[in-house]
C-alpha cells in the first residue's frame, strides 16, 4: 500500500476547568465545536472540504448523540461533512487521532478534523433499577388501581441514585476502582506518599509558571461561557497555585482510607475540555497551501492487566519506539499523562529499571527519561484529565511546546482504563 506522510496544520484546545466550577454550563460539543470554527477561519478554509471529523467522547451525553457529528453541524461544516465519535477511554482523542491518521495515510481522506471533548460536570446521576421498575410499571398500568398499585411499591431506597463517573471509574473485569490502580501500583514498586507528593507539586508549580508566563497561549483558544454566555475563560483553573510538599502532606488517602498513599493531591481532578487538530496529507498541504506543522510518525496501543492500568504507557512507548524506528534517546520532549503520582512514577522506572521492566514483559529497557524534558509545563494532577480529550490534548501541548524548543521528535503517551497504554509521536517540522 502506498502510504501518504500525515501532517498536523493545526492544533488547538480549551482552557480546562475542575467539573462543576467554570464550565459546568458548558455542554460537550461546544467544547470542541468552536475549536473548528477557529481552525476554519483562521486557515480560510471552505466548509465543504473537510472530509471527515473524528472525535473521542467517553461520556457521550444522550443529548447529542454521535457528538463527532454534532460537533462538525454545530462548527458550520457542510452538511455533507460525516462524523463520528470513537471511545477508547482516557485515550479516546488519541484514538481519534490514529483513526484519521489511518485514512490519511491510505489516501481516502485528505483533510481531517480529529481531537476529544468531555464535560465531567454533565456525566448524570442515573436511576437505580427499583425506580426504573416503578417507572416501567407505571408506564404499562392502563387503570387509576394498577397505577396506584405500583405507586404503592415506592420506598424512600428506590431514590438512592447511580453516580455514573463513580461506575465508569470503576474497571468491570478487575471491580477495581482506579485511583486503587495507583495503589497497586505504589505497592508493587515501593513508591513512597513523600515521591507521589513531591512530583505532584512539581506538576502544580509547572503548570502555574507556565499560565503565568503565557507559555499556554498559542494552544489555547479562549471560550465563552456562563448561562449568559457573558464571561471568557483564557486559562486553565485546576492547578493549585500555592501548592507545597508540606500541604500535600496533609490531604489524607481518598482510595484506601486506612494504609493507601493515594490522595485528592497527588491525583488528577475530573476536568471538563476539549482539544482538536487538523490533519492533512501532502496533497491538501498543495492543494490548499497549508504549512504543516508536524508530521505524525507513528503510534501504538498494547494491553495489560487492569489493575495495573497505569504502567500502560511503558508498553506503549516501547511499541511506538519498535514501530518507528526510533529510541528513547531520539526524543526531545515527552508528554505522559498524569492520571496518579504512583502511576507516572511506575512509567519512569519502567523505561530505565530492567527489574520493573521485566515485570510488564519488556525485553528491553529504553533509558531514563530526563524529567527537565517530562511535562515541563505541568500535566494532568495539574491541568486535569478531561478523559475524552486527554489523548488528544497531549499532542496538542506536546507540538506546542516542541515548536518553542526547536526540538525535533516527541511523545505522547498516556495510560488507559481497562488495562492499556497509548503512545504517538510525532516531528517538528518548525524548528
Amino acid at each position: 500500500m502506498n502510504l501518504n506522510p500525515v501532517f498536523i496544520v493545526e492544533a488547538k484546545r480549551t482552557p480546562q476547568a475542575k467539573a462543576g466550577m467554570e464550565l459546568k454550563d458548558v455542554q460537550a460539543p461546544f467544547l470542541g465545536h468552536y475549536l473548528i470554527r477557529h481552525i476554519m477561519d483562521k486557515l480560510g478554509l471552505p466548509n465543504d472540504v473537510i472530509d471527515e471529523v473524528i472525535f473521542g467522547c467517553v461520556g457521550n451525553p444522550v443529548d447529542y448523540p454521535n457528538i463527532g457529528r454534532v460537533i462538525g453541524l454545530e462548527a458550520g461544516l457542510h452538511k455533507k461533512v460525516p462524523g463520528c465519535t470513537v471511545h477508547r477511554n482516557c485515550a479516546a482523542g488519541m484514538e481519534a487521532l490514529a483513526q484519521a491518521s489511518i485514512r490519511i495515510a491510505s489516501q481516502r481522506d485528505h483533510l481531517i478534523f480529529a481531537g476529544g471533548v468531555e464535560s465531567m460536570s454533565n456525566i448524570p446521576l442515573l436511576f437505580n433499577k427499583k425506580m426504573t421498575k416503578l417507572f416501567t410499571d407505571l408506564f404499562k398500568a392502563r387503570t387509576p388501581v394498577q397505577k396506584l398499585s405500583a405507586l404503592m411499591t415506592f420506598r424512600p431506597s428506590f431514590l438512592v441514585p447511580i453516580i455514573a463517573i463513580q461506575k465508569a471509574l470503576t474497571d468491570p473485569f478487575a471491580n477495581v476502582n482506579m485511583g486503587m490502580t495507583a495503589e497497586i501500583l505504589a505497592r508493587d514498586f515501593g513508591i513512597t506518599r513523600n515521591e507521589q507528593d513531591e512530583f505532584a507539586n512539581r506538576s502544580h508549580q509547572r503548570a502555574a509558571q507556565a499560565t503565568k508566563s503565557g507559555r499556554f497561549k498559542d494552544e489555547i483558544v479562549p471560550l465563552i461561557y456562563g448561562k449568559k454566555l457573558d464571561r471568557i475563560l483564557y486559562e486553565d483553573k485546576g492547578f493549585r497555585e500555592d501548592s507545597t510538599v508540606a500541604g500535600l502532606s496533609k490531604m489524607k488517602p481518598f482510595f484506601d482510607k486506612k494504609a493507601g498513599t493515594v490522595t485528592v493531591g497527588n491525583a488528577c481532578p475530573i476536568t471538563d475540555g476539549g482539544s482538536c487538530l487538523l490533519l492533512a496529507s501532502e496533497d491538501a498541504v498543495k492543494k490548499y497551501h497549508l504549512e504543516p506543522l508536524a508530521q505524525i510518525i507513528n503510534w501504538h496501543f498494547h494491553g495489560l492487566e487492569p489493575e495495573r492500568m497505569g504502567a500502560g504507557p511503558i508498553l506503549a512507548m516501547d511499541g511506538a519506539f519498535k514501530r518507528s524506528g526510533l529510541k528513547l534517546s531520539d526524543m526531545d520532549l515527552f508528554e505522559i499523562n498524569e492520571a496518579f503520582s504512583a502511576q507516572i512514577i511506575t512509567v519512569l522506572r519502567g523505561m530505565k529499571e530492567k527489574k520493573v521492566a521485566d515485570f510488564f514483559g519488556l525485553d528491553s529497557v529504553w533509558g531514563e527519561i530526563n524529567e527537565d524534558n517530562l511535562n515541563p509545563n505541568g500535566g494532568g494532577i495539574a491541568l486535569g484529565h478531561p478523559v475524552g480529550s486527554s489523548g488528544s490534548r497531549i499532542v496538542v501541548t506536546l507540538l506546542h511546546e516542541l515548536m518553542k524548543r526547536k526540538g525535533r521528535y516527541g511523545i505522547a503517551s498516556l495510560c488507559i482504563g481497562g488495562g492499556q497504554g497509548g503512545a504517538m509521536i510525532i516531528e517538528n517540522l518548525k524548528r
